[in-house]
């Protein structure tokens, strides 16, 4: 047990259990109502392994996916199929084109990101109306950044700066 709770591990720990919850109380007062969309983020930029390299080409890849799930609800709209052929059609064009784009551009758009903001803001404004949207995909898009940067790049920075301090 004494092995798993090392330095890097309570550290992290101590970064997680602060750093998010300060985002959660901070973020309605900025008037997103979406900030947990950051936690997901900020998970995808773990996962990829807390590479900075990959933070710019990530935030764009899930800031495409935002406009993407714009698209993809207005394109589902006009689409004179039924619901479930335009959600397929839909799907299909939009997310090979995602992952067509995103391999063309590897170094502007990550495309594990992009399909994850997609999905995100699927999720978010799918059943909302196109008329009462509004300005949820900017909120969308601030939580994204934040996750990233904030969540991600940030708080990696901080641990690892809290990892590398002598006892």
């Amino acid at each position: 047990m004494k092995e798993k709770l090392n330095r890097e591990n309570l550290t992290l720990a101590l970064c997680i259990a602060l750093f998010p919850p300060i985002w959660a109380v901070l973020s309605p007062k900025f008037g997103i109502q979406v900030g947990a969309v950051a936690l997901i983020c900020a998970g995808v930029y773990a996962a990829a392994g807390n590479r900075t390299e990959l933070a710019v080409p990530m935030t764009l890849g899930f800031l495409a996916g935002d406009v993407w799930a714009l698209l993809a609800l207005r394109m589902m709209e006009l689409l004179p199929f039924g619901q479930s052929a335009s959600l397929f059609v839909t799907l299909f064009v939009m997310g090979g084109a995602a992952v067509l784009i995103s391999s063309l551009l590897p170094k502007i758009f990550y495309c594990p990101a992009w399909l994850c903001g997609w999905a995100i803001g699927l999720t978010v404004m799918g059943p909302m109306e196109l008329k009462s949207i509004g300005n949820m995909p900017i909120q969308i898009a601030a939580a994204m950044f934040a996750g990233v940067w904030y969540v991600g790049v940030l708080v990696e920075w901080i641990h690892q700066k809290m990892c590398k301090r002598k006892k």
